[in-house]
C-alpha cells in the first residue's frame, strides 16, 4: 500500500467518477457561479464484529489527502519526491463503503461493499439503515446512505481488501480506541462521515458491547 512511486498530475480527461462544471445562478438579483462536481451517491456501512467486539475498518490510499500534504510550491514539479512525500502521508482510515454505480437498491450495494472489502457475508434484514446526508456541500453534495451491521466471525468467508486494483487492508479497533480516536485532537486521518458513523455508535450502540 506504501509502495508509492511516479506521482505526477495531468489535466482531467472525460471521467465516469468526476465531472467539474460552473453552475450560474442569479441571487436576490445578484449574478453568480459557483464550481462544483457532479458525483456518483454511495454507501457507508458501520461493520462491527460482535465475536470480538471491535469495531472494522478499511485502510487505504486516498490521493486527495495525499495532495493536500504536498507544499503548493512542490505540486508544480514534474514528478513528485515520493522521498519528501512518503504514501503515508494519503492514508486514510473509513467505515467500509462504495459508489452507487449500479441499478439496484442500496442495500443490495451496501452488502457487496462489506463482503469486497471486509470480507464478511452479511444477509440483507441484517443490515440496518440509519440515515442518510449530503456529503462534500461544498462542491459535490452528493447523497451518502449510511447502514450499521453486526457480523461474526464465522460470517467472514472472504479475505477482503477490495477488488479489481482497490488495495485495501481491514483494520478492527476495539471500543476504547474508537472513543480515543474521536476524542482526539487531530488531525484524524478519517472523513467527518466516519467520525459521524463512529459518534453514532458509541451513543447508540456500545454500551451493550462493553465489558
Amino acid at each position: 500500500m506504501e509502495d508509492l512511486t511516479n506521482v505526477y498530475f495531468t489535466p482531467l480527461p472525460d471521467s465516469p467518477y468526476v465531472k467539474p462544471f460552473r453552475f450560474n445562478y442569479t441571487q436576490n438579483g445578484m449574478e453568480k457561479t459557483w464550481d462544483l462536481l457532479e458525483v456518483h451517491d454511495s454507501v457507508a456501512i458501520i461493520v462491527f464484529n460482535v465475536s470480538r467486539n471491535v469495531m472494522v475498518f478499511v485502510k487505504q490510499f486516498r490521493p486527495a489527502i495525499y495532495y493536500n500534504h504536498i507544499q503548493p510550491q512542490d505540486r508544480k514539479e514534474k514528478v513528485i519526491d515520493t522521498a519528501k512525500y512518503p504514501a503515508a502521508l494519503g492514508i486514510a482510515l473509513e467505515m467500509c463503503a462504495g459508489i452507487i454505480d449500479k441499478i439496484k437498491p442500496v442495500e443490495e450495494i451496501a452488502r457487496e461493499e462489506v463482503l469486497e472489502e471486509c470480507g464478511y457475508d452479511v444477509p440483507l434484514e441484517k443490515l440496518q439503515r440509519i440515515t442518510s446526508y449530503r456529503a462534500g456541500v461544498g462542491v459535490q453534495g452528493a447523497l451518502q446512505t449510511l447502514f450499521y451491521c453486526e457480523v461474526t466471525d464465522d460470517m467472514k468467508t472472504e479475505q477482503g481488501g477490495g477488488v479489481d486494483d482497490e488495495i485495501i487492508e481491514v483494520i478492527e479497533k476495539s471500543i476504547p480506541e474508537v472513543e480515543e480516536m474521536v476524542s482526539s485532537s487531530g488531525p484524524i486521518p478519517s472523513p467527518p462521515s466516519c467520525l459521524f458513523a463512529l459518534m453514532w455508535f458509541l451513543h447508540y450502540k456500545a454500551d451493550q458491547f462493553r465489558k
